[in-house]
């Protein structure tokens, strides 16, 4: 018999997938749990569509994902903090610092989640690049420039 998954089936697939199973096993098990329906034709043209509009959806957040990129990779942050006389920073700069000075700046929404610092933050003063993961196998690279502050 064969049955669309109404969410993921361990060893037998994931949701919305048409899998063919025993007779038995949908009876009794996936379709009264509520794991699965038939695969009526109604309910494979349903299918049909979401995993379209899904595509659909993939496709144009890759496109805004690339227009992004171009921006980042495009743009320098530069953010100011104190320093020694040795170029140490008295503290870091951290994913959440870059994130907040690229939305002051250039108006640009991110999460901090996205930033890939070479290590855990930054803490010598000079030019860095930073990895931001837009979306899946879409990285762009993005300048942090780290300046003393002089007004301390």
């Amino acid at each position: 018999m064969k049955v669309i998954l109404k969410q993921d089936v361990k060893s037998l697939g994931k949701k919305d997938a048409v899998v063919e199973v025993n007779d038995g096993y949908a009876r009794n098990y996936l379709i009264p749990k509520g794991l699965a329906v038939e695969a009526t034709a109604a309910a494979l043209n349903e299918v049909k569509i979401k995993q379209g509009a899904q595509k659909h959806r993939q496709e144009t957040e890759l496109a805004e994902a690339q227009i992004l990129k171009k921006k980042l990779e495009d743009i320098t942050v530069v953010i100011k903090s104190k320093a020694g006389a040795n170029g140490k920073l008295f503290g870091s700069i951290t994913s959440k610092d870059i994130v907040e000075k690229i939305q002051k700046d250039f108006n640009i929404t991110l999460e901090k989640k996205m930033i890939n610092l070479p290590d855990a933050a930054i803490k010598t003063l000079g030019l860095t690049e930073v990895e931001v993961r837009l979306y899946q196998g879409v990285v762009a690279k993005v300048k942090v420039k780290v300046e003393p502050d002089e007004t301390a």
